[in-house]
């Protein structure tokens, strides 16, 4: 991304943070240092404090349980909250049952909530989305991966494992490291750099349109970057669900063609 100034790296100038911060290089990008690098850090301080002050509030509103039955009239926070969970949830009920969307549920929804608050982040003026850094979304998506592999031997025990060798042992030599690369880097590393290019992208886009004209020109701009922001959120939480769904559910499918013998 461009050098660019925002309330996040005024923050951090003030404070004297950059200096403790070095980001990971990406690509063809240099090692980041400095504000660079402690920037998308802070941002993520700030997305997560704002999710749990929204949320406290939320809480209060439905700690009465005769009154929070009925629904508001005007959209509030905590109708926001009871969309944004009940659409995710929905989501992975249906993928994997009521069950496990339940179990498993913590993880995706959290994500859902960071991912949103970050991209529309970068919406106003000022403040630089945290999900247009790769160290962000790396972040992500490597406790994505460490949670569906945790989830995938705790479910199915070495069955996990067996599963990753493929049907046969002679093809195991080629299939295992197939499988461990998808499993354990290309999917991470395909949530990750996806969700970060195209929020980097908006963000490079309405950050130019604004500078040709700040009236009328960014509006179209805009509305597609809302469109992408949301889909992203999407996208990331849906991949996400596919592959908890994926690591917990083949012993069940063995089960299955044991007893169909």
């Amino acid at each position: 991304m461009p050098e660019h100034t925002t309330f996040f790296s005024y923050l951090i100038a003030t404070l004297g943070l950059g200096k403790h911060f070095d980001g990971p290089s990406l690509l063809f990008r240099e090692k980041m240092h400095g504000l660079g690098a402690a920037e998308p850090i802070v941002a993520s301080v700030f997305v997560i404090l704002l999710i749990l002050v929204l949320a406290a509030i939320a809480r209060s509103q439905i700690v009465n349980y005769d009154k929070s039955v009925l629904p508001d009239e005007k959209l509030s926070i905590r109708t926001f909250f009871e969309i944004l969970i009940g659409y995710f949830y929905g989501l992975m009920k249906d993928m994997m049952g009521p069950k496990k969307a339940k179990e498993f549920f913590p993880v995706v929804g959290t994500c859902a909530c960071f991912i949103l608050f970050s991209n529309f982040l970068g919406f106003i003026p000022g403040f630089s989305p945290p999900t247009s850094s790769w160290s962000v979304t790396a972040a992500c998506a490597i406790v994505v991966a460490v949670l569906y592999n945790f989830y995938g031997i705790k479910e199915n025990g070495l069955g996990y494992v067996k599963h990753l060798l493929g049907p046969s042992l002679p093809l195991a030599i080629i299939i295992f490291p197939i499988e461990l690369a998808t499993v354990l880097l290309l999917r991470p590393a395909t949530l990750s750099v996806r969700l970060m290019l195209n929020m980097s992208v908006d963000h490079i886009l309405v950050s130019v349109m604004l500078s040709i004209c700040a009236l009328f020109l960014p509006l179209p701009i805009m509305v597609l970057g809302t469109l992408v922001a949301i889909v992203q959120v999407l996208v990331f939480c849906l991949l996400s669900s596919v592959y908890i769904a994926l690591a917990t559910e083949h012993e069940e499918h063995g089960d299955g063609h044991a007893h169909g013998h």
